[in-house]
């Protein structure tokens, strides 16, 4: 795992532990020489990782559309800030960039861009792993839709297994690391079951 992207929030949240969670995330990809990627943000959890990892001597590359860069929400301290067109094109990017994803509490920004890792897994144009840091139980409920969606039929158990779940930041990388992809089989149709 030399690049980990992190996907969190622009916000901080009501509660300090989200940022001491996503501090923590800094300091230990930096302690490990694992280049952060994200989006590029100096503000909530994202410059809180972001400037983490930084002071502990990590590298850090951002990536971030021009139209946010323009409202001055980029971060000008990164290593390397990379801005592009458009927020598919950061999503792809800073998938090219990535042997592996986390994600830590956010809204619907960090659950579009999990969600859009997770589906690319389940579909086989990557094979990269995928955590979730549930910060004090933050994920719990959407944990349970994806359970929700397995027993409705809609995920199937293989998959749902895709998304890695930690409580504990310190074993992020050692779980990222022991993934052992899922060769992806064959989509059957209902006609043909």
């Amino acid at each position: 795992m030399k690049t980990i992207c992190v996907f969190c929030g622009s916000s901080a949240g009501k509660r300090e532990v989200y940022r001491q969670k996503a501090v923590g995330v800094g300091k230990l990809l930096a302690a490990h020489a694992t280049t952060l990627v994200y989006g590029g943000g100096r503000v909530g959890l994202m410059g809180a990782v972001a400037d983490s990892a930084l002071q502990a001597g990590g590298r850090v590359i951002g990536v971030i559309p021009r139209h946010l860069m323009d409202l001055e929400v980029g971060h000008r301290g990164l290593t390397e800030l990379r801005v592009v067109a458009s927020m598919h094109e950061r999503k792809q990017l800073m998938c090219d960039l990535s042997d592996g994803f986390v994600a830590l509490p956010g809204a619907f920004g960090t659950l579009d861009e999990l969600c859009e890792i997770l589906t690319w897994n389940q579909l086989g144009t990557i094979q990269k792993p995928t955590l979730l840091l549930n910060v004090e139980g933050y994920f719990d409920h959407f944990l349970r839709l994806l359970d929700h969606f397995v027993e409705e039929g809609f995920l199937k158990p293989q998959n749902r297994a895709l998304l890695l779940v930690e409580e504990d930041e310190t074993r992020i990388l050692a779980r990222m690391q022991a993934y052992e992809p899922v060769p992806v089989k064959k989509w059957i149709t209902e006609a043909e079951r």
